[in-house]
């Protein structure tokens, strides 16, 4: 008797596509995902419009400022930038919060992060102290308060004492001119 040619059952022909679906789905999710226009590369934050974290840090050893404290917030807009001596980034946007800091409609402050008081008096002895207040984060708990992915990071606290804005990554002339600006001046515009 001749050999029957069986065909394999369909079941099996249909996992031999399933891949080529998986990869054409993904495919298309990213491919929808990129042409949205929205910028990927943004962290989003559940503070933002949120209080700002209660803040008590303190003073940096060997400066004449006062630590970072939250009740400071009340009544001014205040941009906080959480900033390490060990930080590459923070070299790159220093001369950046020195231009802020000239600006006196808004405070600067600086929360340092896990760093060595030494090493953060060096840093701002050789580049210069934007900050009006320093709060020492040596353990990094405060940090995880604000959310923090990383050094730096710059957040932009309302006259409420509210977080209006938040800048992942270091500051570039870019940013600074495209969105921090705007939110500040918005920020001072606002109602206390």
């Amino acid at each position: 008797m001749a050999a029957e040619t069986q065909s394999p059952p369909r079941p099996r022909r249909l996992l031999v596509f399933l891949p080529l679906l998986v990869f054409g789905g993904l495919a298309a999710i990213f491919l929808m995902r990129l042409g949205s226009g929205r910028d990927m590369s943004a962290i989003p934050s559940a503070l933002i419009g949120q209080p700002a974290p209660a803040t008590s840090l303190p003073a940096m050893p060997g400066l004449d400022l006062p630590g970072l404290e939250s009740r400071h917030f009340a009544g001014q807009v205040t941009l906080v930038n959480v900033w390490a001596s060990w930080c590459a980034p923070c070299r790159q946007e220093h001369p950046l919060l020195m231009e802020l800091a000239e600006d006196r409609r808004f405070a600067v402050s600086g929360l340092n992060y896990k760093d060595q008081p030494e090493n953060a008096r060096r840093f701002l002895g050789s580049l210069g102290n934007p900050f009006g207040a320093i709060g020492v984060d040596q353990a990094g708990r405060a940090a995880i308060d604000w959310g923090v992915y990383g050094v730096p990071e710059t957040f932009l606290v309302g006259k409420k004492g509210e977080i209006l804005y938040k800048h992942v990554g270091p500051l570039t002339p870019q940013a600074v001119a495209a969105d921090l600006m705007a939110e500040i001046e918005a920020a001072l515009t606002a109602s206390p």
